[in-house]
């Protein structure tokens, strides 16, 4: 087992920004992307520290289908000022072990591909290591690798998915599934309902939820993203946001009541725009975030758009948690194929809003 490095000094500001990285279904291809991604940490995070959570004879062996030397990744130690660190912009931080793992055993043997739901407990034990670092200071952030929901339901587990679960298990009331594409201006779609059946939508909104949603999304762009006056376009329910009615009411009688709410808050959300027409550059040159009412109006956009590079963000959380934009790809797992950009962009926005959060 690699124990995880000395976090000293333990001044908030002298120490390293340390991420807890999970890695998902064993199964899956999380295990090769951590590895993929973490051989580029000195170049791209150099003020950064990575816990990463797995079974570690899992790790090694994942590590050689994608070329990467994992003992050498393992024993980077950076100096005490490192060249690649702005000295104005970033603290000083002493020597840190880089990468280390924190060494969680398989139930089982796993064969890349090969779904086994005696693992559906290992993945939820990574999850839960991860968020109780989190939340008590141990780790800055986390970024989870994709896991297989089906796999640790199979187990007798009932599980909805990430953003539900880390809701659960922070008690936090109420949060919000954002995912997002990188650049200099990028492309945010937030949700207003998460992991529901169609059927369930409209019921699941309401004006107070939508209100509480548009607050989540004002304050976490504004403190962890840097936003000084996010603005958000929200989306209708219904095709042509309710045609005034006559394609339904729920623009009327929930969307722009919770509008109004929110503007006399100070938060600038406007709307409800048709969905179909929304995602142009008239409109999305100038938000910072859409708030769509349901799973697949808003992300097959965003996807298409920003597929292998987009990244998945909870806010809400007391917690930074971020995740990359796809699947287990058990077709992938093994082969060395899959690419690791969607969780370099979010470690890269993990590492961001660390950063944000230790600012006064």
């Amino acid at each position: 087992m690699t124990s995880p490095a000395s976090s000293s000094p333990a001044s908030r500001g002298g120490r390293p920004i340390r991420i807890a990285i999970t890695t998902g279904e064993p199964a899956g291809v999380g295990p090769e992307l951590t590895a993929a991604a973490l051989a580029g940490a000195a170049t791209h995070w150099p003020d950064a520290q990575f816990v990463v959570l797995g079974d570690r004879d899992l790790l090694a062996e994942r590590a050689k289908a994608v070329n990467v030397d994992w003992d050498a990744v393992l024993a980077d130690v950076p100096p005490a000022i490192n060249p690649a660190v702005d000295p104005a912009a970033l603290p000083a931080v002493a020597p840190f072990t880089r990468v280390s793992v924190e060494h969680v055993a398989l139930a089982v043997p796993v064969q890349a591909g090969k779904l086994d739901a005696a693992n559906g407990p290992y993945v939820l034990a990574l999850l839960d290591r991860a968020i109780d670092g989190a939340v008590a200071r141990t780790f800055d952030a986390i970024v989870t690798a994709p896991l297989q929901k089906s796999t640790i339901n199979d187990a007798g587990v009932p599980f909805t998915g990430h953003t539900e679960y880390l809701a659960e298990r922070t008690h936090t009331p109420r949060v919000v599934m954002m995912l997002a594409g990188t650049g200099a201006r990028p492309l945010r779609v937030a949700l207003a309902t998460t992991h529901l059946p169609l059927k369930d939508v409209s019921s699941a909104i309401t004006e107070a939820g939508l209100v509480e949603t548009l607050r989540i999304i004002d304050h976490d762009l504004r403190r962890h993203f840097g936003v000084p006056q996010p603005r958000i376009l929200v989306t209708g329910l219904n095709p042509h946001a309710g045609e005034n009615g006559y394609l339904g009411r729920e623009e009327i009688e929930t969307i722009a009541p919770a509008l109004q709410t929110a503007a006399a808050e100070g938060i600038d959300a406007r709307g409800p725009y048709p969905a179909d027409t929304l995602f142009q550059p008239r409109y999305l040159n100038e938000a910072d975030c859409v708030l769509a009412m349901f799973h697949d109006q808003g992300l097959p956009v965003l996807k298409y758009a920003t597929f292998g590079e987009g990244i998945n963000v909870t806010l809400g959380l007391p917690i930074v948690r971020t995740s990359v934009d796809h699947g287990t790809a058990l077709d992938l797992a093994g082969t060395g194929r899959a690419d690791s950009g969607s969780l370099v962009a979010a470690i890269d926005t993990a590492v961001s809003m660390a950063r944000h959060r230790r600012l006064p």
